[in-house]
């Protein structure tokens, strides 16, 4: 399971890189500064919590069995989170109205709120 949560934090560690300089560069003449914005806090909090799995996965105070669903909730988080602003960011350029898509982004919020509440209350509890 490590190997796993490394491997993801990799990963979306990997792609926030690509996705924040694809909106520095390549969004700049296609949509306006606010979805610039979103898009680029899209890419950071993706950052955030791929570096988050990064720590999570090399945490040796906690189990496998403690791990898991701290993992399994950054990653709905992230994906609701982040790949909803990204997609709102640029609905004009996909030719779509992708409000109907809004809500995951506070839901993509709240996974990662409970996710880092989870990983508190691990590290508190093991530490007591």
């Amino acid at each position: 399971m490590n190997k796993t949560i490394l491997s993801a934090g990799v990963f979306f560690g990997f792609t926030a890189v690509i996705i924040g300089a694809f909106g520095a560069h390549g969004l700049e003449n296609l949509v306006d500064a606010k979805s610039i914005a979103s898009y680029k806090t899209g890419a950071q909090y993706q950052m955030y919590h791929a570096l988050l799995l990064l720590v999570l996965g090399l945490l040796p105070q906690l189990t496998v069995k403690q791990k898991k669903p701290i993992f399994y909730v950054l990653v709905i988080g992230i994906i609701l989170f982040s790949f909803s602003i990204y997609v709102l960011s640029i609905d004009t350029i996909l030719g779509f109205n992708a409000k109907s898509i809004a809500f995951a982004t506070p839901i993509g919020g709240l996974f990662l709120i409970i996710g880092w509440f989870l990983l508190g209350y691990r590290i508190f509890k093991h530490f007591n």
